[in-house]
C-alpha cells in the first residue's frame, strides 16, 4: 500500500473546497496543469464557505458603529458578532477581549504599543520576525533556539528569574513554526512564564489554521493570528485576551471610534475620554468584510469538525515526511527531531541544488507552488542551515559559488483544502528532479531564480 493510499484510508473527512482548487497554470515544457498550492503558510487560499457568506452580505455592507440607517445597523450587528465567534472560536475568557486588527504583524505591534513601563521582553530567535522584532520600545532579551521542547521551557525558566529589576515581563511564543511546522510547548511555557511573574503571548498565525487554540485551556494571556492563514484572505487579524494592558495603554491609532468624548478645552486645547473597550484600538472604519471572513472560516472549520480535518492533514504530513525519507539528498530541517508534532508546514535542502532554482523548477515544470528562502525567519534558518544565527542576507539568495552554503531553504505547507493528489504530484517532482535533473534552463532576474524563456528544453 502507497502512502497516498494510507493517507486516504486515514482520512476522515474531504478537502475543504477552496477557491482556486481549479485553476489550470500553464508549463514551461507545455501543456497546463492543475495548480498545486502547497504554500499554505504564506496565505491559504479562501474557503468557498467563506466567499460565499462575504457574496452573501456584499448588497448589505455598510459602515459600522457609524449610522442608524439599517444597513449600518445590521454591519454594526454582524461585525461585533463576529467578534463573539471569533471569541468563542479561542475559547476567550468572560474578561477577554477581542481587538480586530490587519495582521498578526498587526496585532503584535499593538501589544507592543500597549507593554507598561519597563516591561521586559523574552522572545527565542526561532521566531517570525512578526514576533521577533515589534518590542522596539521595551527592552528585550533574545534566547537561543532550543532543541528539544524541554529545553525551550528550561531557558525561559532561567531567563526569567535571571531579570533583573524583577518588574513587568511578557514572554513571546510562537505555536507552531513557520519554518518547520513544529509544536512548540505552549501550555509548559505559559506556566513557567506565570511561575515567575510574567505574561505570555501565543502567535498563532501557523497553529490556528491546523490546530484548535483554546486561551483558557493553554492559560496564555493573548493570542495573535491573521485571517489570510485562517482561509480568509481579506487583511484582517486578530488580538485576543486580558484586557487591562490594552485598556491602560494610549490607543494604537488615535481617532474616530477610539474616542468615547471629545471636548473643546477653555484654553483652546482637547479634552478626550477614550474607550475602555476593543473599540480603544479600533479606531476608524473597520474592515468589516475581513471581520466578518475570520467569523466566517472559524464556523467552517468548527462545523467541518476541527479534529477530523487534523486527522486528515496529519496523514498529509506522514505522507510527505515518508516520501522525502525516501530521497537521500533531501535533508528535512527540524529544531525537535523526527518524532515532533508538527502541523502541515515542512522545509527542507536538497543536495546540490539550490533552493530558488528547485522551487522554480517545482513551478514551472509541475506545477507546484511552494516558497523558498529564509521565510522572515532569518536567525532560526540560519541555525538550522548550520550558519551564523546573526549573518545578514536576503530571502531568495542567488545561487551560491563553489564550497559556499546556499542560505535558504524550500518550504512545502499544506492545510484543509490540499487534495491527496497536490502531494502526491509535488513527491513525485522532488524525486523526479533530484534522479533526473531540471526539464528546462534557468537564470537568475531580480535575485530570483526563473525559467529561461529563450533557452530550449533539455
Amino acid at each position: 500500500m502507497s502512502v497516498f493510499t494510507a493517507a486516504a484510508d486515514q482520512s476522515l473527512c474531504t478537502p475543504l473546497s477552496v477557491l482556486g482548487e481549479n485553476v489550470t497554470v500553464p508549463l514551461v515544457t507545455g501543456g497546463e496543469v492543475t495548480y498545486a498550492a502547497l504554500d499554505y503558510a504564506a496565505s491559504a487560499p479562501a474557503l468557498q464557505r467563506v466567499w460565499d457568506d462575504v457574496a452573501a452580505y456584499a448588497p448589505y455592507y455598510g459602515s459600522v458603529h457609524r449610522g442608524a440607517g439599517y444597513l449600518s445597523q445590521l454591519s454594526t450587528d454582524l461585525f461585533e458578532n463576529s467578534r463573539a465567534t471569533v471569541a468563542e472560536f479561542l475559547g476567550c475568557r468572560a474578561d477577554d477581549q477581542v481587538v480586530f486588527t490587519r495582521s498578526t504583524t498587526d496585532s503584535l505591534n499593538l501589544l507592543a504599543a500597549a507593554l507598561p513601563a519597563d516591561c521586559q521582553v523574552f522572545v527565542f530567535e526561532t521566531e517570525h520576525h512578526a514576533s521577533l522584532l515589534p518590542w522596539r520600545d521595551a527592552r528585550v532579551t533574545y534566547l537561543n533556539a532550543p532543541r528539544t521542547p524541554a529545553q525551550a521551557v528550561e531557558t525561559l525558566e532561567r531567563a526569567l528569574a535571571d531579570r533583573d529589576p524583577y518588574g513587568p515581563a511578557l514572554v513571546c511564543v510562537t505555536g507552531a513554526s513557520n519554518v518547520t511546522g513544529e509544536l512548540w510547548p505552549v501550555q509548559e511555557l505559559a506556566a513557567a512564564a506565570h511561575a515567575h511573574g510574567a505574561r505570555i503571548v501565543l502567535d498563532a498565525a501557523q497553529l490556528a489554521p491546523h490546530h484548535p487554540v483554546d486561551i483558557a485551556e493553554l492559560d496564555v494571556d493573548w493570542v495573535a493570528f491573521s485571517g489570510h492563514k485562517l482561509y480568509a484572505p481579506f487583511g484582517s487579524g486578530v488580538l485576543a485576551g486580558r484586557a487591562d494592558w490594552l485598556r491602560d495603554a494610549e490607543p494604537y491609532l488615535a481617532g474616530g471610534g477610539a474616542s468615547r468624548r471629545v471636548a473643546r478645552r477653555a484654553d483652546g486645547g482637547v479634552d478626550v475620554e477614550w474607550h475602555s473597550t476593543a473599540a480603544r484600538h479600533e479606531a476608524g472604519s473597520p474592515n468589516v468584510i475581513g471581520v466578518y471572513s475570520i467569523a466566517s472560516a472559524c464556523r467552517a472549520l468548527t462545523e467541518a469538525g476541527f479534529e477530523n480535518l487534523v486527522a486528515r492533514e496529519q496523514s498529509l504530513v506522514a505522507a510527505v515526511r515518508a516520501g522525502l525519507a525516501e530521497v537521500p539528498e533531501v535533508k528535512v530541517l527540524s529544531l525537535f527531531g523526527d518524532d515532533a508534532p508538527r502541523v502541515g508546514v515542512i522545509s527542507f535542502v536538497v543536495e546540490g541544488w539550490n533552493s530558488s532554482h528547485f522551487a522554480a523548477a517545482l513551478s514551472a515544470e509541475y506545477g507546484i507552488g511552494v516558497r523558498d528562502g529564509l521565510f522572515c525567519a532569518h536567525p532560526l534558518v540560519r541555525t538550522l542551515l548550520g550558519s551564523d544565527p546573526q549573518q545578514t542576507g536576503e530571502c531568495g539568495a542567488p545561487e551560491a559559488g563553489p564550497g559556499e552554503l546556499s542560505l535558504n531553504a524550500i518550504r512545502v505547507s499544506f492545510g484543509a483544502g490540499t487534495p491527496d493528489e497536490h502531494i502526491e504530484r509535488f513527491v513525485g517532482a522532488v524525486k523526479e528532479l533530484v534522479t533526473k535533473g531540471a526539464r528546462w534552463k534557468y537564470r537568475t532576474e531580480g535575485g530570483r531564480c526563473v525559467p529561461d524563456r529563450g533557452a530550449a528544453q533539455l
